[in-house]
């Protein structure tokens, strides 16, 4: 197995493995519904913030790209934030929005529920996963999204839950994939997301899952510079409404999917030499996939340690299996959807594919196992 050499050391950058079993994002909905079904205080994970133990009515509210190592080092631009009760908790592996939400909703690890990136092999293809493409097309009946993911959304809820979401949202694949049958109300502004929930906790709904994806978005477009920190200031203020419309009773959570790297235009190209095995490109910059012709695996992961070893962990697919990246040994099916070798950078940069030309738009990213794109913000409060 590769050290962790060149940049990491020099740097102090330690691998972060997803805390399964412990506090982890896989853990915060069972958690969260488990009390409102009457486990009381006992039932709690001893990570989940104190003012769950007093609620009668939950609304998680998940900013995605929010990680805590970015809260953590800008709380001055985010009272609202700063002022939650609660830690830091762990993503999953890879970092990435299709992995992480559908870990979230299901609480199910990735080697489970069979979302393992972004962009994954299937039937000798790459399907984009948010997208719900197959090679750039449109893949819902040829990939129904409930055979694709067959672990249900919020189990042990009791009843369907209320999902207040962006309107763009509701009529995709991804959306059928991750979330399933929930009732979706759908916003056009973030004033409507408040109006959501406010509208669904008036009426008595137990349990509320709000999501906005301003940060991702901001980060993405611009970096995590002026741009971001605005970006930030809104969201506080956002939270901050949400709390405003809770009654007595009701707790706000708080929570991401995955931090963030500023990688800006660095990118890291693979050479003929490496190229010459390999027969597709998944997974993203951050976690890039390497799918090869067969018997190729420890050639290429050995010639990719040689050239890529100062700025990223190599890891073949069966050493990710065994180290636990994945919370268990996954199907034939699901590691069929990985590659044989990955390359997660841990210094700020990215591992491009040509195939994916939307990536090199990207500023900051996610996907690898550094604090910053691993430790997430798990916050509460009680209602005002």
């Amino acid at each position: 197995m590769l050290a962790v050499l060149g940049w990491a050391a020099v740097h102090g950058v330690p691998l972060v493995l997803p805390d399964f079993g412990g506090s982890c994002l896989t853990g915060v909905v069972p958690g969260l519904l488990g009390h409102l079904a009457g486990g009381g205080d006992a039932g709690l994970p001893e990570w989940m913030p104190g003012p769950v133990a007093e609620a009668t009515q939950i609304v998680l509210l998940v900013l995605d790209g929010l990680g805590a190592e970015q809260l953590a080092s800008r709380q001055a631009l985010a009272p609202v934030l700063a002022s939650g009760v609660g830690g830091s908790i762990t993503s999953v592996a890879p970092s990435t929005t299709a992995c992480a939400l559908t870990s979230l909703v299901t609480g199910r690890v990735p080697a489970e529920h069979g979302v393992v990136g972004y962009r994954v092999a299937l039937d000798g293809a790459i399907m984009n996963v948010l997208a719900w493409t197959l090679d750039g097309a449109d893949a819902r009946v040829r990939v129904p999204p409930r055979v694709f993911q067959p672990c249900p959304a919020f189990p042990g809820a009791g009843a369907v839950v209320p999902v207040v979401t962006r309107s763009d949202y509701g009529p995709t694949g991804f959306t059928a994939a991750h979330l399933g049958e929930v009732d979706l109300h759908r916003w056009y502004t973030p004033a409507g997301l408040v109006t959501g929930v406010r509208r669904l906790v008036a009426e008595g709904a137990p349990f509320v899952y709000a999501y906005y994806e301003g940060i991702d978005k901001v980060a993405h477009a611009r970096g995590l510079r002026e741009d971001y920190d605005d970006e930030l200031r809104a969201v506080d203020r956002l939270v901050g409404d949400v709390l405003g419309v809770l009654p007595p009773g009701a707790v706000l959570v708080v929570t991401a999917d995955h931090g963030q790297v500023d990688v800006g235009s660095s990118v890291e190209v693979l050479g003929a030499d490496l190229m010459k095995d390999v027969t597709l490109l998944s997974g993203e910059g951050r976690f890039r996939w390497l799918h090869l012709r067969p018997g190729a695996s420890g050639d290429v992961a050995a010639m990719a340690g040689e050239s890529f070893g100062d700025v990223a962990w190599v890891r073949t697919r069966e050493q990710i299996i065994e180290e636990g990246w994945l919370g268990g040994v996954p199907s034939a099916a699901v590691a069929g959807r990985m590659g044989d070798v990955a390359l997660m950078p841990f210094a700020p940069t990215a591992f491009m594919d040509p195939a994916d030309t939307g990536e090199l738009r990207l500023s900051a990213r996610h996907g690898s196992l550094t604090r910053d794109e691993m430790m997430i913000p798990l916050l509460s409060w009680p209602s005002a």
